[in-house]
């Protein structure tokens, strides 16, 4: 795997190199964002379980209004939704 970015290209590559390259790059970030997402997902579903067996609500509003807060402020309108994705993905549809 090539950790070369487009700005540390040295100009001797062809564009169809660097474009390669970055794809290469973009499909390993792609690989750790997946893998996050999947122990986010068990992450949840230990504080929901969690929750549930000691009379909580599966879901908490509070927390998932900071969570998209947090990734607006972050990331802008587009951040809300990868929140609300997130969120359904690590507790389903409600």
């Amino acid at each position: 795997m090539s950790t070369t970015t487009p700005e540390e290209t040295t100009g001797t590559e062809t564009p169809e190199a660097t474009i390669a390259a970055a794809r290469e790059r973009i499909d390993a970030l792609d690989d750790r964002i997946i893998g996050l997402v999947q122990e986010r997902m068990a992450v949840s579903d230990v504080v929901q379980r969690t929750r549930i067996a000691s009379g909580g609500r599966r879901v908490s509003l509070n927390r998932e209004m900071e969570i998209l807060a947090r990734y607006r402020d972050a990331l802008g309108r587009p951040g809300t939704a990868l929140a609300m994705t997130l969120l359904e993905l690590c507790r389903g549809r409600i």
